[in-house]
């Protein structure tokens, strides 16, 4: 993952409300290898987006609209979608 290339990031229902946006534009340090690596990333970054994964475990991500693992690479992906767990109905 390239520093220089900023990625979209989404954020649906309560980790919108938490984080206080629906979407930005961020440059990824390098160092992030995988989706897990992000969610840790993005809780340091403030108050809200602390609060938002405090529970990181049930956070669902999709990397360029397909759901990824915790432990997937975030490789190229040019969005990054976080929304919390789908409920039945």
């Amino acid at each position: 993952m390239s520093s220089s290339t900023p990625v979209k990031i989404l954020y649906f229902a309560w980790l919108r409300e938490r984080v206080g946006l629906e979407e930005e534009m961020v440059a990824l340090p390098a160092e992030l290898g995988s989706v897990g690596d992000l969610l840790d990333w993005l809780a340091q970054r403030g108050e809200g987006y602390a609060y938002a994964l405090e529970n990181k475990e049930v956070v669902r991500v999709a990397l360029n609209q397909k759901v990824a693992r915790h432990d997937a690479p975030i490789g190229d992906a040019r969005e990054i979608a976080l929304f919390p767990p789908m409920t039945g109905g």
